[in-house]
């Protein structure tokens, strides 16, 4: 039951709030934070996450800077992932996602209409010039925006190696990362999966790590600090509870 009221929130809520995204945006609304853009990303996530019987807790907001520019560097396990982040977050965040994603009627054009950021794999030195892209739009317009350092969802549950990509655009804007571990995704709907199995949702947030100084070459030294940041808030999660 749980599964079939997720999907039909999914698509019910996808059409909705996607419409509403594309009309501001056919109309001219302007990005600003809070704004339309915003809330309906938000209120997207939410209204599935409700629907699959989700509920999501986030440890460390004060990690988060209402004002400032940042990266947040999270695990990626699910689909919820993005629903947990974008929905609970204390923050709006844009992230960075496949080209693919983009190509979805409706919700592809509400997707780039929102500010998130278009990114081509396949294409190594495309990808490097979105990436600057992006850490210049980080930058100008005081952004937090969402990187899945793996590139790739896990298929074990386990914490994959850390591609190079998203800490070039850390190093090109210099803004703080901040590790992020989000916690019981995978039991809920593993990849190639349509089944949903509810359980609570843990976002835990690390101290930022900041990059100034770095420069491209450290990208490597980089991506291994944040992700033994990350292990250890997996690890912080994984003993409460075995102990809980």
């Amino acid at each position: 039951m749980r599964t079939l009221a997720y999907l039909v929130a999914l698509v019910v809520a996808t059409i909705w709030y996607s419409s509403k995204v594309v009309l501001a945006a056919l109309v001219r609304r302007s990005r600003r934070p809070g704004g339309v853009y915003d809330t309906a990303g938000r209120d997207w996530a939410r209204m599935i996450l409700s629907a699959a019987g989700t509920p999501v807790t986030v440890e460390g907001s004060e990690h988060l800077s209402p004002t400032e520019p940042q990266i947040v560097a999270a695990n990626h396990a699910s689909f919820f992932d993005i629903l947990a982040i974008l929905g609970y977050l204390a923050v709006p965040v844009k992230f960075v996602a496949k080209k693919e994603l983009f190509r979805i009627p409706l919700w592809g054009p509400a997707l780039r209409a929102s500010g998130h950021v278009r990114l081509d794999r396949a294409r190594a030195r495309e990808a490097m010039e979105v990436y600057a892209k992006a850490a210049k739009q980080v930058v100008e317009q005081k952004l937090t925006m969402l990187v899945f350092p793996e590139g790739t969802r896990t298929r074990t549950g386990d914490l994959l190696p850390f591609k190079k990509g998203a800490f070039v655009l850390a190093i090109e804007a210099g803004v703080p990362i901040v590790p992020a571990y989000v916690a019981n995704t995978f039991g809920i709907q593993p990849k190639g999966s349509v089944w949903v199995h509810p359980r609570p949702i843990r976002i835990c947030l690390a101290s930022p790590i900041d990059p100034t100084g770095l420069a491209a070459g450290d990208r490597e030294a980089l991506a291994e600090r944040v992700r033994d940041a990350v292990l250890a808030l997996k690890a912080r999660v994984d003993s409460a509870e075995s102990r809980g």
